[in-house]
């Protein structure tokens, strides 16, 4: 089988059982919790979730095949899922109720992670919660019938989890059974890494988001640079074009204005207010003085 067809099959049959497989760890989930809340509810309501335990654990368990079968590297494939391996391999060794609960909830979160709609914060509060829950229940189921156990209701398993998962301890309520006791060193260290997740992740968002704001600042301060080189090279067009033509080096020189004068004599005209040329009175010739005409009044 080609190689690039292998990748494609496996990565498409991973994509179509995404969402089947998430609903049915919300049934197991749901078959897991109605024994352990109402213990006195009938034997076929513990039947009925009991066989629904064990179809979402075999159909995590085929998915897992199916995925094994379509890998290029097969062994490389085993090599780098040892947790679905285990998981699947557990609530064969020993049918516990417990075991079907970590191998469910491995193999759910393998998925989860592998899922490109699910984002970090909604995987890490989706693994709290649920963490959280299934918790409560199994401490619950192990310590309720316990002789001097303390752990009686589901609250008080809620509010054991809840301070077992926050490092705080208050002691008020604490398993007193062998497994319950194993159930809390596996609470207190997933809730240590799952909270130090959330704090790395809220960090991470608070130092983007200053990095933004100091990015949009940083470009502004450049667009005012640029603005302001602009303008100063604008103001140097106006001024430049604004001044005097002779005070402008190289610039065009003023029009000249012709000579009325030279125009006229160029023509062969006179001053009108002067002879004619060759005219008496006219310069150069012998010309006699104006005789003034005398007209005599009527009498």
């Amino acid at each position: 089988m080609p190689l690039m067809t292998t990748y494609a099959g496996k990565d498409c049959w991973e994509e179509r059982t995404q969402v089947p497989l998430l609903v049915l760890a919300v049934v197991f989930g749901v078959a897991y919790a109605v024994p352990i809340v109402t213990p006195g509810a009938d034997a076929w309501v513990h039947r009925l979730c009991s066989y629904a335990e064990w179809t979402v654990w075999a159909a995590f368990a085929l998915d897992y095949l199916v995925r094994l079968a379509l890998a290029p590297a097969r062994w490389a494939f085993v090599r780098g899922h040892p947790l679905d391996l285990l998981a699947v391999v557990l609530p064969m060794v020993q049918p516990l109720r417990l075991l079907r609960v970590v191998s469910t909830l491995l193999l759910v979160g393998r998925r989860a992670r592998m899922a490109p709609q699910i984002t970090l914060t909604t995987y890490v509060a989706g693994a709290v919660v649920g963490l959280m829950m299934f918790g409560s229940l199994a401490v619950l189921h192990v310590e309720r019938n316990a002789p001097n156990g303390n752990i009686k209701t589901l609250g008080d398993a809620v509010w054991w989890s809840f301070t077992t998962m926050t490092t705080v301890g208050y002691g008020d309520h604490a398993p007193t059974t062998g497994l319950g006791r194993f159930l809390a060193v596996g609470l207190m260290l997933s809730g240590i890494a799952l909270l130090g997740v959330v704090t790395a992740n809220i960090a991470t968002w608070f130092i983007s988001r200053f990095e933004r704001d100091d990015e949009v600042e940083r470009r502004q301060t450049e667009l005012l640079e640029e603005l302001t080189l602009e303008v100063r090279a604008l103001r140097a067009e106006v001024a430049r074009l604004s001044a005097p033509a002779e005070d402008t080096p190289g610039g065009p020189a003023a029009p000249a204005i012709p000579d009325v004068t030279d125009a006229t004599e160029t023509a062969g005209l006179t001053d009108p207010t002067g002879p004619p040329p060759g005219a008496p009175g006219a310069e150069g010739g012998a010309g006699a003085p104006a005789v003034p005409s005398v007209i005599s009044p009527r009498s």
